[in-house]
């Protein structure tokens, strides 16, 4: 069974992100982000989070969006799910997609009361965040496009990629750090300005903004 990359030598497992970085960038809380990091295999290292850190993260939002969900028993699936497939991070893999999703919710409706509805609005959360996470020729991820409220699936103009401005949030296709266009926004230059300088709309500037806002 093909498992899931983990090398510290790969700039995708480097740590990288503050506790609290990382939870700004998925709009999580840090105390649910930090307690699914903590115990886990393959962390970045010390506090710090690593981009495949961040890609389980963001999946893991999507499995928390119906109340009443513990986050222990979705660790608890998930484990008993990279036992059964023989993956060893379940989240980063190709296979979640297709018979590890399968085998994750049986788990999961053994540990916790799940309706049709419930698993269904909960498949259908998943779908949509596993479409924003872009994978390599390997199927490893690559690069996640992070969501904010109000966003459509197919509205993307965000993206982390690991070997683009040290894996920090950027305007997609430009390299352009959203942090970077908000300190310059908040000391007071304009959308138009700031379009000019970045050659970029005024639309993608409004986006940075919110991004980085909606939090």
């Amino acid at each position: 069974m093909t498992t899931a990359h983990s090398d510290v030598s790969d700039i995708r497992d480097a740590p990288a992100y503050t506790v609290l970085a990382a939870a700004r960038c998925l709009a999580m809380s840090q105390s649910t982000l930090r307690y699914w990091v903590h115990g886990r295999r393959s962390l970045g290292g010390g506090n710090l989070i690593s981009f495949n850190n961040l890609v389980e993260a963001h999946v893991l939002r999507a499995l928390r969006t119906r109340d009443g969900i513990r986050i222990a028993a979705v660790r608890n699936a998930i484990d008993y799910a990279e036992e059964y497939l023989g993956i060893e991070r379940l989240l980063l893999s190709s296979e979640f997609r297709t018979s590890g999703q399968d085998i994750f919710f049986d788990r999961l409706s053994e540990l916790t009361p799940l309706s049709r509805s419930g698993q269904l609005t909960m498949r259908q959360m998943l779908q949509m965040h596993l479409r924003r996470v872009d994978r390599d020729d390997d199927a490893l991820p690559c690069r996640l496009y992070p969501l904010r409220p109000a966003w459509s699936e197919e509205k993307k103009p965000i993206v982390i990629d690991p070997r683009v401005s040290c894996g920090r949030p950027t305007v997609a296709g430009s390299g352009v750090s959203t942090a970077a266009l908000v300190d310059r926004y908040d000391a007071g230059e304009s959308f138009e300005a700031l379009a000019h300088d970045y050659r970029l709309e005024i639309g993608q500037i409004e986006d940075a903004v919110f991004y980085e806002r909606a939090t």
